[in-house]
């Protein structure tokens, strides 16, 4: 078939518009396929369009069926979730590629569930292209076999406790049989919790704290120790990637972070430390990296947040010598605000949280955010970003009933408006 200049007319089609053959279609598939086996979120970010779409299973555990809209959703909402329950591998079988240009790949997911059963489950996969890369993927698989793979959970409380009161989010780390010690569970719902709290226009503060005797040691290296060798790189992969989506989101809230530790903070629980605007320190409580004595090199932000807080000397100092700080040292580093009589820490704790809810959000958020880009922002740029938070704040009802109230000689009410 020509078009009118000549030439053939599915060439003169734009590149999305033409139909992908099977072997193109193909070798599309079986890249998803080894890029999931490696987590290779890079290589399934070129994989998947922009505008992708996923459709899973509904029974599947852990809220995994549904649908996932745009490759990060996807990427870490389902099979990022995948990974930090279970290490599972899907391996197709075979490909037949549809009168409508979809592709059908059957085949099997087959592994196990960390610290559970077997997993052995067929799926059908239909994939759609659009411009050389995978727009939209169904999922049908057993649900029932992914479920039974699972582990028993003996304990139902929450890993962490949310509970939102006169505006004040207050989050506690709650395993404290085990020191509060990060695992996979508490890994996930901290990121859901601090999603929650992103999405909350009400909330006008958080507050961090640990049930039990420490605020968190850390890492949960019994669960580390329970995987074979060959699998705990893909466990710290999958239990770190929502811990760290947490700090993430902890530090980019508009609303002031208050964090009160006790007893022990260590490794990666450091994150939540730095996390803070307002950081308040039982006294007796000691401070460790301890990811040198693991072998280990380290996560929850300390690399990049330990030389900015205490300087480069004394953050190698911290890791390589394994500096065990206290309380009063804490401080002196710059590590937390201040300390607190061990008894007093909650009570203390609660009131600088809800003193903060009380007061002028919108400019606490405008504050918060021009602190923490001052720490890459050049002096100009960060001048030109005061004028215009400044004009911001100035627009709020706060401001304008902060005014009245000074000309007027009476007492300020913020509304966090």
């Amino acid at each position: 078939m020509r078009d009118e200049t000549g030439g053939d007319a599915v060439d003169s089609a734009p590149e999305h518009d033409r139909p992908v053959d099977k072997d193109r279609a193909v070798a599309i598939a079986s890249g998803l396929y080894d890029a999931l086996s490696r987590g290779a979120s890079a290589e399934l970010d070129e994989l998947l369009h922009p505008d992708f779409t996923g459709c899973t299973t509904d029974g599947l555990p852990l809220e995994l069926g549904g649908r996932y809209e745009g490759p990060e959703a996807m990427r870490r909402e389902f099979w990022g979730r995948i990974a930090a329950h279970y290490v599972a591998t899907a391996e197709p079988d075979d490909f037949a590629l549809l009168d409508d240009g979809r592709l059908l790949v059957t085949g099997r997911y087959t592994g196990h569930a960390r610290n559970g059963g077997t997993l052995d489950a067929g799926f059908a996969h239909v994939l759609s292209f659009v411009g050389g890369r995978i727009s939209d993927l169904v999922q049908l698989t057993d649900s029932e076999r992914w479920r039974s793979a699972l582990p028993e959970q003996d304990d139902c409380a929450p890993a962490v406790d949310y509970t939102v009161s006169d505006g004040l989010g207050i989050v506690r780390l709650n395993r404290p049989d085990v020191r509060n010690a990060i695992d996979q569970r508490l890994a996930d719902e901290l990121a859901e919790v601090s999603r929650r709290c992103a999405a909350d226009s009400e909330l006008r503060a958080v507050l961090l704290m640990g049930n039990g005797p420490a605020f968190t040691v850390g890492g949960d290296i019994a669960e580390f120790a329970r995987v074979q060798p060959e699998e705990l790189p893909g466990l710290l992969r999958a239990m770190v990637t929502p811990y760290h989506d947490a700090i993430r989101t902890f530090c980019s809230l508009e609303v002031p972070v208050v964090t009160a530790v006790h007893g022990s903070v260590g490794g990666g629980g450091l994150g939540l430390l730095y996390c803070a605007d307002i950081a308040l320190a039982a006294e007796g409580t000691k401070f460790a990296t301890g990811f040198c004595g693991l072998g280990l090199s380290g996560d929850g932000g300390s690399s990049w947040f330990l030389p900015r807080l205490v300087g480069p000397r004394r953050a190698a100092e911290l890791y390589f010598e394994e500096r065990v700080l206290d309380a009063r040292e804490s401080v002196e580093w710059g590590l937390v605000n201040r300390t607190v009589a061990a008894d007093g820490l909650e009570r203390e704790a609660m009131s600088t949280a809800r003193r903060l809810a009380r007061g002028p959000t919108r400019a606490y958020g405008q504050i918060r955010q021009l602190l923490w880009n001052s720490w890459s922002s050049s002096l100009p740029h960060q001048l030109a970003a005061e004028i215009e938070a400044l004009a911001r704040t100035g627009g709020t009802e706060d401001a304008a009933g902060a005014a009245r109230s000074f000309i007027h000689k009476s007492t300020t009410s913020f509304q966090g408006r």
